[in-house]
This record gives C-alpha cells, structure tokens and sequence, in this order.
C-alpha cells in the first residue's frame, strides 16, 4: 500500500461499510482538511525515527480516509501505525491548514481498544498499568515496596537482575521515581489561605501519580498559590481525571472519570480549577468536547473545562506579588507536549521563571520533539521512546544547563531516566517556590 505523498487524495471513494463503528468515528471534514503538504514532518517524533510515511500525521490520516471509507481494517497495520504515534500534537502545532489530528486521534484510538483485540501479552500489560496508575490508593500502596527495592537496587547482584528484564519490563523498572513513603502517604491541607491581600480562589487537581510520587510539586504549587495571593482548595475526595485513560483509547473508564471530577469540583466557590500537571491540564479543558453528545453532562463539562487553568496561566495573569530572592544559573525549559502542543500554553510558563531574579532561561534545540513519556508509551514502545529520551538528554546537555525544568511527571521520569542524576530536574513551581522562600534549589 502506498500514499500519494504531498498530494491531496483525500476523497476516496467509498468501496463498501466503514471499518469504524458507529461511535464516534472521524469526522469525514476533519480527514478532509489534510492537503499532505508535509509541514508535519521535521516535528513528528516518529517519522524522525523511521522515516516512514505511514508513521507521519499525513500517514496516519491517509489510513484513517482508508478505513473510513472501508478499503482497510482496523486491524494489522492500522493498529500498528496508530500505536506507534506518540498523541504529542506538534503536528498540530506545526500544520498551516488546521488540521486537528488531535481530535481524529481522539476518535480512532478508542476504535481501536473496542474492536481490535490485542496480543494476551499485550492486552495483560496494558490492563496492569490501568489497574494500577489511576488509583491513589493502590500507588500509595505500591510505594511501600517501591521504596525498599530501591534501596536493594543499590546491591549489584540486585541491579544486575534488574538489567536482565525483558523490554517493557526493564522499562517500567527505570522509570520508578525516588520513592519517599513519606510524601506518598502525606495529604495537602483541603483550605490554604492567601497570604496578604486576598487576589482569588482556585481549587487544586492534586492528581494521582502526581500527588504519591511528586507530592513536593503539589506541596510548592500550594506555596506559590498562596504567596501570590490565592485561597486554595483540595477537595478531599478527588480522583485520577482519567486524562491516562483518555490519552490511551480507554473512552469509557475516562469518561467515568471525568464526570467524577467534574462533580468533585463544579460546586466549589472557586474561580479557577487549577492543574500542574501537563497531560491532566489538556484533558481536562476537552471534557466539554469529550461530553458534548450527553445531555446530562454537556452543559455542565462546558461549564467545567471554561474555569480549567495551568498553574502558569494562573501565575502569569498579573503582577507578582510575592518578593523573589535570586536564584543565578541557567535554566533549561521543556516544553511538555500537552503544554506546548495541546493547551498552546508557552508564553506563560516562560513568565513565570523570567520573574526569578538572577536566572538565564534557555530553550531547548528541537523543542517541538517529543521526549518519548506520552502518557503511557514509554512503557509500551520502550525502544522507541529510548530513542526519544537520548535525544532530548542530547539537546538538553547542549545547552549547559544548572537547572532543567518541565511541568509534567512524566516528561520528569523520562528525561531523568536518560539525563542521570548531574543536574537538578523540577518543575518550574519549585523552582519559584525555593525562590520565594529563599532556599536552595531543590534536587528533585
């Protein structure tokens, strides 16, 4: 099978039923707006691996009109090439013809987790993850032996097991962040109040893997919230936002998620719901797309996603108030794919550090490429996102950077995993926060 490369087939004509089912399938105008021109390529994370046309956003979207209009299955090769994208939407950032691959992905990944069944060994892998990583509980639990076999790593007959793990097993393995039992058991206050003169109230989406294992990232977000003068909420009973589950084709459960945070949240006297994490911030301003076909939850997603903010967004809207002590070095930004990319969240986040005195800020070369975290793709394309991960090491070494900073966990783990442990690698409001409060730079 080959594609017209840098041309504009895109009006197939239909040869018989749909491989799509009826729910929610692409929208035959949104496969339409792709005129292949080819601008989606240099920033494409896996067609800069491979070079293949079929795993390019051209590609994807040309199998997509194929399937639509009944000429492939879902099956086989679709799968495949659907599997490898990274969902990281630099290709959305980078098209001149609006092309919302975002939300053509969107439609087809959960396609393909009804009607494509997947590999046992595959299919047991990816339940394990989502039997796990949305569930506070079973995380905080999970830190528990987490913790004690990081220290028995540090036995060489330990870590020489360790290096013998197969694939995506191995890559699990080095992605677990330091555990502090701590932390992963330590709950945020439900009320912080404003420090000096009150400037607004938001509530905090203190998130699951974000709050067991990057606890100190939420414990500063409430730090700097309130030094700038917000009132805080936690409410005490959230849950996971399902933006793990959304990214992954997992529609149902996600959904179910969403319409659990929007009930945690909406009654709240709070001007804005506030995120720090990256891959929850983009889902959680579509719950209003997500929803807009349920009558019971339309109006009230909308009404949700319009208050949802990045805490950049919130930090960087006025003035700064609180006094910031000089923190001198150069700081590299990572632009998060669902930051950068999905939320169009840049200026904001660069602001903020640009507001700490004494600090040179430096972006990244190849800043639209990926790092290889995508929700859950380094776990399942482990060699891929390998690639990935050096690469961005590579260019953030490039640099010379004191400090490395990116507002999502995932791209923390990913870069760390590849980077080591030479340079201090945080999110940006911790690197705020130590200058707020006058202390040294954090580690991690």
């Amino acid at each position: 099978m080959t594609t017209p490369a840098g041309s504009a087939e895109t009006n197939l004509p239909q040869t018989g039923p749909s491989s799509f089912d009826e729910r929610r399938p692409p929208e035959p105008e949104l496969l339409a707006d792709c005129v292949h021109c080819g601008f989606c390529l240099p920033t494409c994370p896996t067609y800069q691996l491979w070079g293949e046309e079929m795993d390019s956003p051209r590609g994807r979207i040309y199998l997509m009109d194929l399937a639509s209009k009944g000429e492939i299955a879902l099956d086989g090769p679709f799968t495949e090439h659907i599997d490898a994208c990274l969902g990281c939407m630099a290709c959305v950032t980078a098209c001149p013809s609006g092309v919302q691959y975002d939300r053509l992905l969107e439609s087809v990944r959960p396609q393909i987790e009804r009607n494509v069944p997947r590999e046992p060994g595959d299919a047991l892998f990816r339940k394990a993850i989502f039997a796990l990583f949305p569930y506070r509980r079973r995380l905080r639990l999970a830190a528990l032996p987490g913790a004690l076999y990081q220290r028995l790593r540090r036995i060489p007959a330990v870590s020489r097991m360790a290096s013998k793990l197969p694939g995506r097993l191995a890559a699990m393995e080095s992605l677990l962040p330091p555990v502090s039992v701590r932390d992963a058991f330590a709950g945020l206050p439900v009320h912080t109040p404003a420090a000096g003169q009150r400037r607004g109230r938001v509530a905090l989406l203190s998130g699951c893997v974000q709050d067991v294992f990057f606890h100190r990232v939420n414990v500063a977000t409430v730090r700097v919230l309130a030094a700038e003068g917000y009132d805080v909420l936690v409410p005490r009973g959230q849950q996971c936002c399902g933006a793990l589950e959304l990214h992954a084709g997992r529609e149902d459960p996600a959904l179910t998620r969403a319409k659990r945070t929007i009930a945690d949240f909406e009654g709240l006297a709070a001007e804005y719901f506030v995120t720090n994490v990256a891959g929850c911030g983009s889902s959680m301003k579509e719950y209003g797309h997500l929803l807009a076909d349920d009558p019971a939850w339309a109006e009230r997603a909308a009404a949700f996603s319009a208050k949802v903010r990045d805490v950049h967004e919130v930090l960087a809207e006025g003035e700064p108030r609180a006094s910031r002590h000089p923190v001198r070095g150069r700081v590299a930004y990572h632009d998060a794919c669902h930051l950068g990319h999905a939320q169009k969240v840049r200026a904001q986040p660069r602001a903020v550090l640009r507001s700490i005195p004494g600090v040179e800020l430096v972006d990244l070369p190849e800043a639209e490429l990926c790092c290889g975290s995508a929700g859950i793709y380094n776990m399942i394309a482990p060699d891929a996102a390998a690639e990935l991960g050096a690469r961005k090491a590579e260019n953030v070494r490039s640099v010379t950077p004191d400090v490395i900073v990116t507002a999502n966990p995932g791209c923390l783990l990913q870069i760390g995993k590849h980077l080591g442990k030479d340079i201090p690698l945080l999110h940006p409001v911790q690197l705020l926060d130590a200058s707020i409060r006058g202390v040294p730079i954090p580690r991690t």
